[in-house]
């Protein structure tokens, strides 16, 4: 069921309350482009993931779809249309896509661009081929460079006008796809740049500057380097404020594109490969199947598990060996960063947030869950518990000052680069697991991050790999400076 609480900007929709079916999915915009023609905007904060339905004549499209595909199948009933198209951009390495799925339960086609090669598509687009559809046409636009297949999708209305590009991961605003996610090919990430560089000005660059752009992924995600807010744009915009579109050699361009990428979360290769086959495990199954409730005892029981406390506090303490990665930030991003996909997983979570962390797991292809149970019922069977060292901010800075103790950053580099502690050591979150050996388990370690929350991580995984003297600054790099 979808409410609709507030129109502006001609029919521009906002939406209060999500699907029942999946709640962390966001009607974000939508438009009506005289008649005929409807778009809307589907969001998925944990992932920072855009996907679309158009429609026209009761004909829609859906492009990039996530692995739980009742929302669309929800959206098209609501309007009384038929799913006739799934179009991908590109095989997606940071989630689960649904295309399978929405082929399988619909009867749609599945349509890729050049160079994608799958046993599910239905058809091949030629670069600059058009796709008609009710009373408009859709065209591919071939952009190589963050994939080879890598395709954009351009909106004509029923005028011919070329009015929305559907980017994928190739342009995002204010920034450019990764060169370096792609399925593992013979071609470097260097040569993907170029590609990508040759994409841009070819291909996107021409476009008028009143073209709307909408992004496959919006702030946060890990597919771009440093993307900008928002959830649209126009080409002009793009043209003027990206620095990947201003003028510039190919040799700058690679440069720029490539200069500090941080390491990919390892579960975005295993997704791109899920992605390029015709994996079509039944979501609902895995959901039913995780969604068991644990005891104390069954937990103990199971000695491979890795426990994941997706609580937002651990302020009276956590299980000994969990790790904790709090729901309220991008969640499946950091389990999939830290934790291998095939692991299996009991999950602590807060009552009433059971089925909405085992979603966003399952979203990333994590299906190795046990079940889940609650902190209070392990306290309460008098089972040992680990407590948390928080430090004030006063406290931090006077370590700071003394310099006889391990202070740890592992916010990014990005922002490391714009300032730190003195005497910190940086130590990124996704690359802490690979760098343990490189800090002093006999010595007390203080950690910091931008808001306290990758700092909590970063110490309950500390823990969990056996360090003992372990402390995290509640409060971000920012409030930690602030006079």
């Amino acid at each position: 069921m979808i409410k609709i609480v507030q129109v502006c900007r001609g029919m521009r929709l906002v939406s209060q309350q999500y699907f029942q079916y999946s709640k962390s999915v966001q009607l974000k915009s939508s438009e009506t482009i005289g008649e005929g023609l409807y778009t809307q905007q589907l969001f998925t904060g944990c992932l920072a993931e855009y996907a679309y339905y158009i429609e026209s004549n009761k004909e829609a499209i859906i492009i990039d779809p996530l692995r739980d595909i009742q929302p669309y199948i929800d959206l098209a009933k609501e309007r009384g249309a038929t799913i006739k198209y799934v179009l991908l951009t590109h095989f997606h390495a940071d989630f689960v896509a649904g295309h399978v799925s929405l082929k399988n339960q619909t009867g749609a086609q599945v349509i890729m661009g050049p160079n994608a090669e799958a046993p599910f598509i239905n058809k091949t687009m030629k670069d600059g081929e058009m796709l008609h559809f009710g009373q408009i046409k859709i065209q591919a636009l071939h952009t190589p460079g963050h994939t080879q297949e890598s395709t954009c999708f351009l909106l004509h209305d029923r005028t011919g006008k070329k009015h929305s590009l559907f980017t994928g991961d190739t342009l995002f605003l204010g920034e450019v796809g990764r060169p370096d996610l792609a399925v593992k090919t013979d071609l470097s990430q260097y040569d993907l740049a170029i590609m990508l560089f040759k994409s841009l000005r070819e291909k996107l660059m021409p476009l008028p500057d009143d073209v709307f752009v909408y992004p496959g992924h919006g702030q946060g995600s890990a597919c771009g380097k440093n993307i900008s807010s928002g959830y649209y744009c126009t080409m002009g915009n793009q043209k003027k404020n990206n620095y990947a579109l201003q003028p510039m050699d190919y040799e700058t361009f690679v440069t720029e594109v490539v200069r500090d990428l941080p390491k990919p979360p390892q579960y975005f290769f295993y997704n791109a490969g899920l992605n390029k086959n015709t994996f079509t495990s039944d979501l609902n199954e895995i959901l039913k199947k995780s969604n068991k409730k644990l005891s104390p005892q069954d937990a103990k029981l199971t000695k491979t598990a890795q426990i994941i406390d997706s609580r937002n506090s651990i302020a009276e303490g956590f299980i000994p060996g969990s790790i904790n990665v709090p729901l309220q930030i991008p969640f499946a991003h950091w389990v999939g960063t830290l934790l291998p996909h095939n692991k299996e997983v009991i999950i602590v979570c807060e009552k009433g947030t059971e089925e909405q962390t085992i979603m966003r797991l399952s979203r990333i292809g994590y299906d190795n869950i046990l079940g889940y149970m609650y902190f209070e019922e392990w306290q309460q069977a008098g089972e040992i518990i680990t407590k948390p060292t928080e430090l004030e901010k006063q406290a931090l800075l006077n370590i700071s000052q003394q310099g006889s103790e391990q202070i740890i950053d592992v916010r990014s580099f990005e922002e490391w680069r714009k300032g730190k502690l003195d005497t910190a050591k940086f130590f990124p979150l996704n690359e802490l697991l690979s760098n343990m050996e490189r800090l002093n388990k006999n010595q007390q370690i203080n950690i910091y991050c931008g808001t306290g929350q990758r700092a909590k991580i970063a110490c309950t995984l500390l823990i969990a790999n056996g360090f003992k003297n372990v402390q995290y600054c509640k409060v971000g790099y920012d409030e930690i400076i602030k006079p």
